[in-house]
């Protein structure tokens, strides 16, 4: 009896910590025009407005004007006053594992690999899960939409850009299959010695023939999408999208050469969209960028150099040496999943390395949105845009001040803390007030 006793007491107390664990309730849609008054408004593109007046209605931005010289009857808003906080558009989080993985040392809990070589077919938003714990963590810090992306392989599969918010994938999604994620080989292969703790490289013997792999592949697709009467080939259909210019091709590469080959032999094929997922070596290549339109996401500025001669800071002012160049950059986590959650501070560290502070928020907004093919809906506020913004009390991109008061996505007001936050909360009444 009293084993039984302790029995129910032990699932009394996990029931209640799942309860405090859970994912905040997902908001309702937008059921009253809302009018943002008073605040400094960063567009995304560059322009900053000090004394703003920003309204949306059923999920789209329908003024975006400077109260100073633009007047408006707000009757029939909910007016919210953000005299003296800095209005943004909601950050893009790229290449990321988001609904995918929630710990990747558990088999069970992780879902972005499939097997096999070539899957463009492959769509993350089918495993999305809308109850991540990294979702809530992600939009108090302003991430408020994220590409959910597949890994593995030589052609991982199709990324579709997810909401941070929704009580499954078919709320969440914003735009599916944006994108097919494609590694491209490596010329030389890269180990470390523990023994030195250094990297050694060796040349890629089967370089030219994993190369000429993907370009049959590329010519299967190409033939394949001309025949009228053909069996149907999910691989080979799931190409399609990047001819007509539906789908962009997202080549990971780092070594310059690399990164050359990969968008050439792309353009061979007819691939209308291409965009660079890698790092330094896209510096050594920017002549080649510019002119062929091509933009780069670089990782997180908050690692280490990829070379042992390379500057040490090269990882925090490289964004800024790209941009420099003439090269849209935008910026990704290429660690751990929860590290998306910095992305303002990865934005913040090139602003401190050079990079102007606006052109900075450019690489989480708007730069982001055209490397990923959406910015005729996200990345800036503009009128006719989507309501994905949020209010600050101070400078987002620096994480003292980045306090959010309001998030809305598609319209919607949705709840900001996480866990994390009441937590914070809970043991600093306990802890924090201690004299």
């Amino acid at each position: 009896m009293k084993k039984l006793i302790y029995i129910q007491l032990a699932a009394l107390l996990l029931m209640v910590q799942l309860a405090w664990a859970q994912k905040p309730v997902p908001a309702p849609p937008q059921s009253k025009p809302i009018a943002l008054t008073g605040g400094v408004a960063h567009i995304g593109n560059g322009q900053v407005i000090q004394n703003s007046l920003i309204t949306f209605n059923k999920g789209k931005l329908t003024n975006v004007a400077d109260a100073t010289t633009v007047k408006m009857d707000l009757s029939g808003y909910d007016v919210i006053n953000i005299s003296g906080k800095h209005v943004y558009p909601g950050f893009i989080l790229p290449v990321s594992k988001v609904g995918l993985e929630e710990v990747s040392a558990i088999r069970a809990m992780t879902d972005s690999q499939e097997h096999g070589d070539m899957n463009p077919n492959v769509r993350s938003v089918i495993s999305y899960n809308a109850d991540s714990e990294y979702i809530p963590t992600f939009r108090f810090n302003g991430v408020l939409l994220a590409e959910s992306t597949p890994t593995g392989g030589t052609i991982s599969g199709s990324s579709s850009l997810m909401e941070m918010e929704g009580w499954n994938w078919e709320d969440a999604l914003h735009s599916a299959d944006i994108g097919i994620h494609m590694n491209w080989p490596a010329i030389t292969r890269r180990q470390f010695d523990f023994n030195t703790f250094t990297f050694s490289e060796s040349a890629n013997k089967d370089y030219e023939k994993e190369v000429a792999g993907i370009e049959n592949f590329f010519a299967d697709a190409t033939s394949y999408g001309k025949q009228t009467n053909k069996e149907a080939n999910l691989k080979l259909e799931a190409m399609q999208g990047l001819f007509d210019g539906k789908k962009t091709l997202l080549i990971h590469a780092n070594n310059p050469k690399e990164i050359v080959e990969s968008a050439r032999a792309a353009q061979r094929a007819g691939i209308k969209r291409i965009t660079i997922v890698g790092g330094s070596g896209a510096l050594w290549v920017t002549d080649f960028l510019k002119e062929n339109k091509i933009p780069v996401m670089v990782p997180a500025t908050h690692s280490l150099p990829d070379r042992n001669d390379d500057d040490v800071d090269l990882p925090y002012k490289l964004p800024h040496l790209l941009t420099q160049a003439g090269v849209v950059v935008s910026i990704y986590d290429e660690g751990s999943l929860h590290g998306g959650r910095n992305l303002a501070f990865y934005a913040g560290t090139a602003a401190a390395y050079g990079m102007d502070k606006e052109e900075a928020l450019k690489t989480i907004t708007s730069n982001t949105a055209k490397a990923l093919g959406v910015d005729s809906r996200v990345g800036t506020l503009e009128v006719g845009k989507d309501a994905t913004l949020f209010v600050s009390v101070g400078d987002a991109l620096d994480y003292r001040t980045n306090v959010l008061s309001h998030a809305f996505i598609s319209g919607k007001l949705v709840t900001l803390p996480g866990n994390q936050e009441e937590l914070y909360e809970r043991y600093s009444k306990k802890y924090g007030q201690m004299k």
